[in-house]
């Protein structure tokens, strides 16, 4: 569709909506805040109206602003637009039909991205909880390491305790009876002889 068409278009879609509406072209200036005669301008494809005044003229006659722009010829089929645009020119459905359709789809799609959201926020502090206990598990770790450094200290046993085999004594306590016992027969054997060589 030429260019110069399109204000022409967007005016017929405006006056269409207007009249399925059931509202006087004063009432529909009045609240979308323009003039009477520039809306009749408009409506009749004489002037093009801004990207301002399609939003306060879609607000006003309760249709969706991509869908006033897409007529007007100020955004390109992307981003599911070409849906809301198949709704405009689907000449069997009713202007109240193509409201419908296009507020039920942008609602839908509106509610798809609230759940996209929710779901990356979601994901977003999974992922930061899993950071933390990771976190928490290697500051464990690495306090037991730690104890248990602390309580190997403690415990090695220094050179000559029980268990160091090679550099145990002998326990002084129990050698000296046996000496004092030795030494006591010693000197019975020796009191008989000296005795004899006497005599």
């Amino acid at each position: 569709m030429p260019s110069k068409d399109l204000p022409r278009d967007v005016g017929g879609f405006i006056r269409d909506l207007r009249r399925n509406a059931q509202i006087s072209l004063r009432q529909l200036a009045e609240q979308a805040g323009v003039s009477n005669p520039y809306l009749s301008q408009v409506e009749r494809g004489l002037r093009k109206p801004s990207a301002e005044v399609l939003q306060q003229l879609a607000s006003a006659l309760r249709v969706s602003t991509p869908v006033m722009y897409l007529r007007a010829g100020l955004l390109e089929e992307k981003e599911g637009y070409g849906v809301l645009t198949a709704i405009a020119a689907d000449s069997e459905l009713t202007i109240a039909q193509k409201q419908s359709l296009s507020q039920i789809y942008e609602t839908f799609r509106r509610e798809n991205a609230r759940h996209a959201e929710a779901e990356a926020e979601t994901a977003k502090q999974a992922e930061a909880a899993s950071e933390a206990a990771a976190q928490a598990a290697r500051a464990a770790d690495a306090a037991a390491a730690a104890a248990g450094r602390a309580a190997g200290g403690a415990t090695e046993a220094p050179t000559g305790w029980p268990g160091d085999t090679e550099a145990t004594p002998t326990p002084p306590a129990k050698s000296r009876p046996v000496v004092k016992k030795t030494a006591k027969k010693a000197v019975k054997k020796a009191a008989p002889r000296a005795a004899e060589e006497e005599n």
